[in-house]
């Protein structure tokens, strides 16, 4: 990944993006990708398309922008913020955080609150659900909170990007500022091969509450394939239940999953990709849903041809996700080289003429 590449992800990371407060996020990606598409747009709702003009067949790369987070519920006459959940945000890994709360005013320092370890009742460690947990500002009182911030301000872990051993990133918000860079910068290998075929690169909204923006932007573009670049989970750790486990690893490359929304032929041509450009990849089961934006652009139109790829990462949904850069830049790599050579592989349909 060279420098610049680099300066981008970390951007993004940086940048907080909880699902319906995207806008932030999504003006950086913006302003990368109009470096070098062709055209630029972004609709009523923030979904941001970047867009390679070819005249023939229209594939669609896309990752979420947003991340999961909370929302301030309540203000108590004590001055604590009550909180709501913005995605499936886990409660074991809430209390003792450091948090922002993003208000109109600006960014205002908290931590949710955790009582010491001396204080506590020892034969009773469950979790406060997320609804029971609370913010510190720091206030005296309601009225003092008030005054900072409002009923339905987004909140988000205040911990950034720090470097691992080797490639190895951890941050919260992997899930998925890696997808939207792996969108853009596939987009750019399209563009620099000159690709007959028109490249849509998307950065979504919406995807953790319910794959939301990629129902808009799916039925608007409607394009001939579709890619939803997404992580998955890396179960090369310890901890990981036997019936969960996966031979997924992180580093071994871009995951191409099979079955359910993923279009058979679609699968075939990315191997077929993957080999003859010697990028490595991995294969994961997805025998019901993706849990991705594949699920929602596979049934748009009538049935699109989908695919969900997806990016080693541990410790989804925490404040330290762990990614490879080395397998974000072989999914670039990858679908670059797909979108260029996505006419060798059509017509993307299911034959049942032959054996």
């Amino acid at each position: 990944m060279e420098d610049y590449q680099r300066e981008f992800l970390d951007s993004l990371l940086e940048t907080a993006s909880p699902s319906g407060f995207e806008t932030a996020s999504q003006r950086v990606w913006v302003e990368y990708v109009s470096e070098f598409a062709d055209d630029v747009r972004v609709d009523d709702y923030g979904n941001a398309v970047a867009v390679h003009e070819g005249d023939a067949t229209k594939v669609m790369i896309a990752g979420h922008g947003d991340e999961i987070g909370f929302m301030v519920r309540d203000v108590t006459d004590d001055g604590y913020l009550r909180l709501a959940r913005i995605g499936v945000s886990d409660r074991t890994v809430t209390r003792g955080q450091h948090v922002t709360v993003h208000t109109d005013g600006g960014p205002v320092n908290g931590v949710i609150g955790q009582t010491a370890i001396h204080l506590r009742e020892r034969e009773d460690e469950s979790v406060d659900d997320v609804a029971e947990q609370y913010v510190d500002i720091g206030v005296a009182d309601g009225d003092a909170a008030r005054e900072r911030v409002s009923i339905g301000d987004p909140i988000t872990f205040a911990s950034g990007v720090r470097s691992l051993a080797g490639a190895r990133l951890a941050g919260r918000g992997m899930d998925n500022r890696v997808g939207i860079w792996t969108a853009a910068e596939a987009l750019r290998r399209a563009s620099d091969c000159d690709a007959d075929a028109t490249v849509y690169a998307v950065s979504t909204v919406q995807e953790e509450v319910g794959l939301k923006g990629a129902k808009m932007v799916g039925f608007d573009i409607d394009p001939d394939v579709a890619v939803a670049v997404d992580v998955t989970h890396a179960t090369d750790t310890l901890g990981v239940p036997e019936k969960q486990s996966s031979a997924i690893e992180l580093g071994g490359g871009p995951v191409v999953a099979r079955g359910s929304a993923n279009h058979p032929q679609l699968v075939e041509a990315l191997r077929s990709v993957a080999d003859a450009n010697a990028v490595s990849i991995q294969l994961e089961a997805a025998g019901i849903s993706t849990g991705t934006d594949a699920d929602a652009f596979y049934t748009q139109r009538g049935g699109v041809p989908s695919v969900n790829l997806g990016l080693p990462n541990r410790y989804m949904h925490t404040p330290v996700e762990v990614v490879d850069t080395e397998d974000l830049d072989a999914a670039a790599d990858l679908l670059g080289a797909f979108a260029t050579s996505v006419g060798e592989f059509e017509p993307f349909t299911v034959d049942l003429t032959s054996e």
